[in-house]
């Protein structure tokens, strides 16, 4: 009895030394999703900034239409702030201000071309393309972070960089159009370099690519992020040309009803 009781414990022992050498597949994909998950909601809880750029669309024949835009976040005691800016071709002008809550909940106000107030946007013009573009309404916030069902899949290289894999997954208490948001992100700088968000009820994919990462004040950021819905000719870019990742923003600065983001884009 007491031979085939010391064969239990060094069995166990084995076992012990074998788990600490090969960790197991389930281990190693939570620690993945801590360290990712992490990593990217504290990106955006340090938001603090200031940009302007261009908003294009590309027709499949190469035909550019091109917008300004300008934009600022803080993140705040109390969650995320966003207010864009878009302009011409022509006079006609969108603001919007969003916010997302440190739940990830979303709201937007919107001032579109012809109106003179903000209203609240309803949710079923969130899918609606952004002046023509591939950007929809909520693209414009990185909500899907803040879900609560999140997995972590095997990681893989995009391109020349090593990346992270994460699965973002809505449910029903999630305001969203997309049933699923699956993010490429840069193991060394905890930044996304591709991003696939999968339609609700349709299986339809739209892409996003991030190009020229680089760090702004501290913080990383992409200097062009390309949009691309299945099955639709063309894309839009969102190029951005100046910025400041240290804009030291209070709430005055994210007051829409006074929004003249224009004229305090850094130069």
């Amino acid at each position: 009895m007491r031979v085939q009781f010391m064969t239990i414990q060094a069995s166990i022992a084995l076992l012990v030394l074998l788990s600490l050498v090969h960790p197991s597949p389930t281990y190693a994909a939570n620690s993945d999703l801590e360290t990712v998950l992490t990593g990217s909601r504290q990106r955006i809880e340090k938001l603090d900034y200031r940009v302007s750029g261009r908003l294009t669309r590309v027709e499949a024949d190469g035909k550019h239409t091109s917008y300004k835009f300008v934009a600022k976040a803080h993140w705040f005691p109390d969650g995320l702030s966003v207010l864009c800016e878009i302009s011409g071709p022509g006079s006609e002008k969108t603001s919007l201000l969003l916010h997302m809550s440190v739940t990830g909940h979303v709201t937007i106000q919107a001032v579109l071309p012809g109106e003179k107030a903000a209203k609240e946007l309803p949710f079923e013009r969130w899918n609606d393309a952004l002046v023509g573009t591939d950007f929809s309404y909520e693209d414009m916030v990185e909500s899907y972070f803040f879900w609560k069902n999140q997995e972590a899949l095997t990681s893989e290289k995009y391109g020349a960089r090593d990346c992270f894999v994460l699965k973002s997954m809505s449910g029903p208490q999630d305001r969203t159009y997309y049933d699923s948001v699956t993010s490429w992100i840069d193991r060394g700088i905890l930044f996304p370099v591709h991003v696939v968000k999968t339609f609700r009820g349709t299986g339809q994919q739209k892409e996003f690519i991030y190009y020229g990462l680089r760090q702004v004040g501290g913080a990383w950021s992409a200097s062009q992020v390309e949009a691309k819905v299945q099955g639709k000719p063309g894309s839009s870019l969102l190029a951005i040309e100046f910025g400041s990742g240290k804009a030291n923003l209070g709430r005055k600065d994210f007051d829409i009803s006074h929004s003249s983001a224009q004229a305090e884009t850094t130069k």
